[in-house]
């Protein structure tokens, strides 16, 4: 199995930009589907947005036009570019991998990654 292992975090503005990584300590990213979910303080862990092996890339609801990600196939890597971020971005974002195949679209729920990253923290100012 891959380990993601994310960099990035910090401190922002509201309306300031950030750039988060993933990168994997083991294996390589081929053939998964890498994501990012968030979890605010005392919220429940959120999907943000996942990407598989040919970019194509899906997003949530709430980051939607701010957020994009983008993957790097040959420096195994992949990245989350925050936009116009707003103090409700707080969070520590993870980064997750799953090499399964599912139907109805691309995986967005928790239970479908199977390698998770320890998180960043993300603080969003206003």
């Amino acid at each position: 199995q891959v380990q993601p292992v994310e960099s990035g975090g910090g401190l922002v503005q509201a309306g300031g930009s950030l750039r988060l990584s993933c990168s994997t300590s083991r294996r390589t990213f081929s053939g998964y589907t890498v994501a990012w979910f968030r979890q605010g303080l005392g919220q429940e862990r959120e999907f943000v947005g996942c990407i598989v092996e040919s970019g194509v890339a899906e997003y949530g609801q709430g980051v939607v036009g701010r957020f994009t990600i983008s993957r790097d196939n040959t420096k195994d890597t992949v990245a989350l570019q925050m936009n116009n971020l707003k103090p409700d971005d707080t969070a520590v974002y993870y980064c997750a991998a799953s090499d399964g195949t599912w139907l109805g679209g691309l995986p967005r729920k928790e239970w479908q990654y199977n390698s998770w990253g320890q998180g960043t923290q993300v603080t969003v100012s206003s």
